[in-house]
């Protein structure tokens, strides 16, 4: 051990045993209390204490209010007449001022569904498969409607002009409303392609 640490320990006992000092004095003892003792009945319940009591307000009168009664009256009873409301001249029958025009009925020979399938089938615009005709084709004029399907596809229409070497797509897909169709084809055939 180095001088300097048992200087250190020399140093740090005497301080400790410097701290402790001499045990605390006791405590100067406070003023004395009054002995207090209560007296209980024999039956060693306690009474409740005495209010005092003090005398009442002073009382003041009631008031009755007149009472009135109403006379009961009686009603005249009649008889109503509810007037009538007549009209002269004929009413229209409801009718809707451009009514939907007839469908167009199903070619009586050309074109055939065979003729459709196989100008479709030319097309780009169909992705290769087994294509069937669902519906039609439907004439009217030089132009018909033609609903196609592939399994696992939406159904397409078809609206084509002409017949067998003359055959020609307008339109085809999903939706064939075009402006052409709206503008050139017969009233039958637009009724399928755009409803109207």
């Amino acid at each position: 051990m180095s001088p300097r640490t048992r200087l250190f320990s020399v140093v740090a006992g005497s301080l400790l045993l410097t701290a402790c000092g001499s045990p605390p004095a006791a405590l100067p003892a406070g003023p004395a209390r009054p002995h207090v003792s209560i007296d209980l009945p024999s039956s060693g319940v306690v009474p409740p204490p005495a209010y005092p009591t003090y005398p009442s307000g002073p009382v003041y009168p009631t008031s009755t209010y007149p009472t009135s009664t109403y006379p009961v009256g009686t009603y005249p009873t009649g008889t109503y007449v509810v007037p009538t409301r007549t009209t002269t001249g004929t009413v229209p029958p409801a009718t809707s001022p451009t009514p939907t025009p007839s469908r167009a009925a199903p070619c009586a020979g050309q074109p055939t569904g065979a003729e459709i399938l196989a100008e479709v089938k030319e097309s780009d615009a169909v992705p290769s498969g087994t294509l069937t005709v669902s519906g039609g084709p439907y004439c009217s004029g030089a132009w018909s409607f033609t609903t196609i399907g592939k399994s696992g596809a939406e159904p397409l229409s078809v609206v084509t002009t002409g017949a067998g070497d003359t055959l020609t797509i307008v339109t085809l897909g999903t939706d064939v409303c075009n402006p052409q169709v709206q503008a050139q084809a017969p009233a039958a055939i637009r009724v399928f392609a755009c409803g109207f």
